[in-house]
């Protein structure tokens, strides 16, 4: 798959989002890399990752901050899928609302529990 066209599922997955996470979500910018760096991987297969300070975590005086950062990585999840386009593109909707989630302040531990 091309990088244009994995970027248009994460464009897809973004406007797809509910509205209420739509209106909510704000300083963020997504972005896609081919594959995280081994320092950031620490030796895990990472499909996104989340860099920023969650929302439930900003205090009063949260203003003129870096947006947060959202990464998507093309590479492991088309690993992960064996090339496969449906799940490619299911894996970057899953992708993309965990690394949300986090925005959001939802924990890992959490998302586990939802998704019971």
């Amino acid at each position: 798959m091309t990088g244009e066209d994995f970027e248009q599922l994460v464009n897809k997955a973004l406007e797809n989002l509910p509205i209420f996470f739509k209106e909510k979500l704000d300083n963020v910018d997504v972005v896609v890399e081919e594959w995280p760096s081994q320092e950031i991987a620490k030796g895990r297969l990472l499909l996104g990752l989340y860099q920023g300070v969650p929302k439930t975590k900003r205090g009063t005086g949260y203003t003129l901050a870096l947006p947060d950062k959202i990464t998507i990585f093309q590479g492991p999840i088309e690993l992960v899928s064996r090339g496969n386009k449906e799940t490619i593109k299911n894996l970057v909707i899953d992708t993309v609302q965990h690394e949300i989630a986090h925005h959001f302040g939802i924990s890992d531990a959490r998302l586990k529990e939802i998704k019971k």
